[in-house]
C-alpha cells in the first residue's frame, strides 16, 4: 500500500473481499485516513464491516445501483479475493488515473482493456516486500495497533477448521495453539 502511495491522507480506498487480507487492508486503510469502501458479494458481512472494522462505506457488488453511485469514486481498489471474477465492475469505481492493487491469487482474471484506456486507469500485483519493508509494516502495526482478528484453535480442530476454511466460515484467521494442543488430554 505505501509503496504505490496509499498512505497519503484523505484518498479513498476500495477492498474487495473481507476475509484474512481484506480485514487488515481496512485496518491498515483507515490509519492511513483513507476514506474506505468494503465491496463484497455477501450482504451479511456489512455490519462486521461497517460495525467492527469501522469502514466509511458497504456496497454489495451485485446491487447495480450501488454500483452506479459509487461510480468514479475511488482512488485505489484493493482486490484481496482469491476466486476467479471479472474486474471491470470494480474498474467502473476508479477514478480517472485510479489504480486496482490485485493481492488475492485467482487462477483467471478477465477484463476488457477498453476500462483501463479510459480513465487512464492500471492494474499491479503485489505479494508483499523484503525484509526492510517487512520491518516497517511490523513496526507501523505496533505503533498504530493493528493485529488481525483470529480464532485459536487446538490442533485436534484442524480438519474442522479445514471444512470451515472451504466453506468460508472464518473470522478471519485461523491460528494453530500448538503449546496447547500438546498439553490436552
Amino acid at each position: 500500500m505505501v509503496r504505490h502511495g496509499m498512505n497519503k491522507t484523505g484518498k479513498s480506498i476500495g477492498i474487495i473481499g473481507l476475509g484474512g487480507s481484506g480485514h487488515l487492508a481496512v485496518k491498515f486503510a483507515k490509519s492511513f485516513g483513507a476514506t474506505v469502501t468494503v465491496l463484497s458479494t455477501s450482504p451479511s458481512k456489512k455490519d462486521e464491516a461497517l460495525g467492527v472494522l469501522g469502514a466509511h462505506r458497504f456496497i454489495v457488488t451485485s446491487n447495480k445501483e450501488e454500483m452506479e453511485i459509487a461510480a468514479k469514486s475511488l482512488d485505489y481498489i484493493i482486490d484481496t479475493a482469491s476466486g476467479d471474477h471479472t474486474l471491470d465492475p470494480y474498474l467502473a469505481l476508479l477514478k480517472t488515473g485510479g489504480m486496482l492493487l490485485l493481492i488475492g491469487a485467482p487462477r483467471e482474471l478477465k477484463f476488457s482493456p477498453a476500462n483501463l484506456f479510459l480513465g487512464m486507469k492500471s492494474i499491479v500485483g503485489s505479494v508483499g516486500g523484503g525484509t526492510k519493508e517487512m520491518e516497517e509494516m511490523l513496526d507501523y502495526c505496533a505503533n498504530h495497533g493493528i493485529a488481525p482478528i483470529i480464532e485459536l484453535i487446538p490442533i485436534q480442530y484442524i480438519n474442522e477448521a479445514l471444512n470451515r476454511l472451504s466453506n468460508n466460515d472464518v473470522r478471519y484467521r485461523f491460528v494453530v495453539d500448538i503449546e496447547g494442543s500438546l498439553h490436552m488430554e
